[in-house]
């Protein structure tokens, strides 16, 4: 209802940064999100920490983690998670780039922050195990019961993997 009100100018130039996000927009040739250049930000910055690797699913998720201002490494988007039941196997999300970038040796730590979904999880297993055999550390984001969560409103799956994986204080 908006673009059939607005004035024709807008419409048109509306029409044409559509155009220009198409045409100028694609993904990173390192971490495969997406970036106006070659090569993003992010991997183009010399003060982030080269050798620590945190693989997300999606790039909404790099997002997340960026805005959190917790993580000062690289990133690689995996553009998808395993999922056989919809037919979504190793080949169709960017494992062997994945697994690439780790063979070379410069990476010293790899931090696996997929879902706690069914499919998150089979994701972040099977890139465990394609990793083991590489010298790169490989961890997991910790899950559990959110900052300021009520134990009475977590849900069992929740609370039993937060005491599975308590810490130290």
């Amino acid at each position: 209802m908006h673009i059939l009100r607005a004035p024709r100018k807008e419409v048109e130039q509306f029409s044409r940064s559509i155009l220009e996000v198409k045409e100028n927009v694609r993904t990173c040739s390192m971490c495969f999100a997406l970036s106006a250049a070659q090569v993003c930000g992010i991997c183009s910055d010399p003060t982030r920490i080269s050798t620590l690797l945190c693989v997300v699913e999606q790039l909404a998720d790099m997002v997340a983690v960026e805005k959190s201002g917790s993580f000062k490494g690289l990133y690689h988007v995996l553009q998808g998670v395993l999922s056989p039941m919809d037919g979504v196997g190793p080949e169709n999300i960017r494992i062997k780039e994945l697994v690439s970038r780790v063979a070379g040796d410069k990476v010293q730590e790899v931090i696996l922050a997929t879902s706690t979904s069914v499919e998150g999880e089979a994701t972040a297993s099977y890139l465990a195990e394609r990793l083991a055999n590489y010298k790169a550390k490989i961890t997991r984001i910790a899950s559990g019961v959110p900052m300021g969560g009520d134990l009475k409103y977590v849900d069992p799956v929740t609370l039993k993997r937060a005491m599975d994986t308590r810490h130290a204080v």
